[in-house]
């Protein structure tokens, strides 16, 4: 007679002290890189909420997860993503991991739940999509190696002028217009529900990972008319990421976000560092073909998926 054993699951919401055991988890099995318990505390600051779910069988952590709203979203939306350990994989973990999630995000009155997965994890894709789950974007993962080039010359457009936010303090306020006519424009973002100066100012451009020094703009006069940030994570010292790339709507075409792209590759090669990593909506093809003009090479991305959940009972 053969005696099946039942696996039990016990999924937890952790704080602030716990979520150390999360981040472990995270960066093993998490292909984009490391982060700290410092940047995942500043990512619920920016949010409106977010959990902390830990995974274990039999006091043992074996997985982990993060559910968020209110953070560069489309309306009714939630964020969730679920990592489990290698050796843990087949028992239910997942499962049990987004059951929590999709019950978190209706309860905070969202009617879809994303995730993502990466382009070469097939198994992870089909998991999701048997459980309902289908394809509404991609993003590519470019990566300039700063070894392979030389700093390039910023020249800038006739009439603009290239600076960094450190150096003209006070112009937020344009920057600000831009990210306003930019963030909407994305494919796949056109949804979003743009933040206020203040949101996207506490939120967008004074993170753990920003900093003032690392953002470029473009200026007509006293008009900001661009901007481009990067995000510097303490965990990869060596590697810069960057974040929104803008131009007002009447100013494109006219070189400007190549000048901003020239001046971050040049800051970042004479600050010594390895690589500049981005993300393009593969939909995006002005940012996309700016990118591999400037020698930026494809790897493999992520796919954004999404379903449609039942709200509180």
């Amino acid at each position: 007679m053969a005696l099946t054993l039942a696996i039990v699951i016990r999924v937890s919401e952790v704080e602030v002290d716990g979520l150390e055991q999360l981040v472990e988890v995270h960066n093993s099995v998490h292909a984009g890189g490391p982060a700290s318990v410092d940047e995942f505390v500043d990512w619920r600051r920016q949010a409106e909420d977010m959990a902390w779910l830990v995974a274990e069988d039999e006091g043992q952590v074996v997985g982990a997860g993060v559910g968020v709203v209110g953070w560069h979203a489309r309306p009714g939306t939630a964020f969730a993503e679920a990592w489990t350990l290698p050796d843990a994989r087949g028992k239910g973990v997942g499962n049990a991991l987004f059951t929590e999630l999709l019950q978190w995000a209706g309860e905070r009155g969202c009617i879809a739940v994303e995730t993502a997965v990466e382009e070469t994890d097939g198994a992870s894709r089909e998991w999701a999509e048997r459980r309902g789950f289908r394809e509404v974007g991609r993003n590519s993962r470019l990566v300039l190696t700063l070894e392979d080039v030389e700093a390039p010359e910023v020249a800038p457009p006739d009439g603009i002028e290239i600076v960094t936010w450190a150096a003209r303090p006070g112009i937020e306020r344009g920057m600000y217009e831009v990210f306003c006519e930019a963030e909407v424009d994305i494919p796949g973002d056109e949804e979003t529900v743009v933040s206020s100066f203040e949101e996207w100012l506490a939120n967008d451009m004074q993170g753990v990972s920003d900093s003032p020094e690392a953002v470029f703009v473009a200026l007509e006069g006293d008009k900001v008319v661009g901007y481009a940030k990067l995000a510097l994570s303490p965990e990869q010292p060596d590697v810069a990421f960057h974040d929104l790339t803008g131009v007002r709507r009447a100013w494109r075409g006219r070189g400007i976000a190549g000048a901003l792209k020239r001046a971050q590759i040049a800051w970042a090669k004479e600050r010594g560092y390895r690589k500049l990593v981005t993300q393009n909506e593969e939909r995006n093809e002005p940012i996309r073909r700016l990118n591999e003009r400037h020698g930026y090479r494809v790897e493999p991305g992520r796919v954004i998926l999404r379903t449609a959940i039942s709200g509180p009972d």
